[in-house]
């Protein structure tokens, strides 16, 4: 008798293959594979792990006649028709706790990097240029942080915030019940961040409601000039926007981890053009969708998942 089939999209630890093979299923490893021809296999599949490379529509459902979960390495769900997928019977887990450590540590370490100018000088060195005065920064300690979205990536990165002296103004339609933190204060609007942040940070899933949730219009409310931060998703943030204000100053420095487009060669000629003149700005700081990435964030969401399958396989 064959063995039930997962297909594993991408990435996973050790500790979840060999739950899953303990409990007798056979794993399809295939990285590369795509909308269109996973389309002729997932008939075959009772469980499948994926990233968000791959859109699980209605359209796709349908030919899942086995499919009984699917597992979520990472946060995110909207690449996934969750509620038809329910309908169906297929039940949806994310791992979204298992990264959110790397995320606010990414997250810090783009915010002190351009607050201390790192990335400018140390590209200045690469060319022998030796700059001091013009590379002096400002310090993060008693400065004011507008975090938009406190789940798991928010949270954490509100308290290695507050632990280094930052105030945290921190706004979420449904914020949880967390440990008290002085330092940590949860509005009920966003008014307050208008008014005091001079770094708004964003941590919120996507959806149609947070869709440019970063626009012109939050800009012009902001007050101070202040950083910006987006590891949520791309489309979060308008990239018009954000480019709009480095340019006119009231944004002093910006870092995206995710772009409206993945990956960035794959945008819009007039998009991509926009995004190669941010990554040459000395006050901005780009990555390729890596701040949820690292090597313990992986073993993180891996034994998230083995919990969490534990309960429906």
């Amino acid at each position: 008798m064959s063995k039930p089939q997962v297909l594993v999209i991408t990435p996973i630890h050790p500790v979840l293959t060999a739950f899953l093979t303990g409990k007798g299923f056979e794993l399809i490893e295939d990285h590369t594979i795509d909308y269109h021809s996973i389309q002729a296999h997932i008939g075959s599949y009772t469980g499948i792990i994926t990233s968000t490379k791959i859109k699980f529509d209605r359209a796709l459902l349908d030919k899942a006649a086995q499919l009984r979960w699917i597992a979520r390495m990472g946060s995110g769900m909207e690449h996934i028709d969750v509620p038809y997928a329910q309908q169906k019977q297929i039940q949806c887990i994310s791992s979204p706790e298992g990264n959110a450590n790397a995320v606010a540590e990414q997250a810090l370490g783009m915010y002190l990097a351009l607050q201390h100018r790192i990335v400018k000088s140390h590209q200045e060195l690469q060319k022998d240029i030796w700059l001091r005065e013009e590379n002096r920064g400002y310090e993060i300690e008693g400065t004011t942080a507008g975090i938009i979205g406190l789940g798991n990536n928010g949270y954490r990165f509100a308290q290695k915030l507050s632990a280094l002296g930052v105030s945290v103004l921190a706004y979420d339609i449904a914020p949880k019940a967390y440990p008290e933190d002085p330092a940590i204060k949860i509005t009920d609007s966003l008014d307050a961040i208008y008014a005091q942040a001079t770094m708004i940070s964003f941590h919120v899933p996507y959806n149609q409601t947070t869709h440019h949730y970063f626009n012109d219009a939050f800009y012009d409310r902001m007050q101070q000039p202040f950083t910006l931060l987006n590891l949520s998703r791309g489309e979060v943030a308008c990239q018009d926007t954000v480019y709009k204000g480095l340019t006119e100053g009231k944004i002093i420095a910006a870092a995206l981890d995710v772009w409206e487009k993945e990956p960035t060669p794959k945008m819009a000629q007039t998009m991509y053009t926009q995004a190669k003149l941010l990554l040459s700005m000395p006050n901005f700081i780009g990555t390729a969708h890596i701040g949820g990435y690292t090597y313990d964030a992986i073993y993180k969401m891996s034994t998230t998942l083995r919990e969490k399958l534990g309960f429906i396989i």
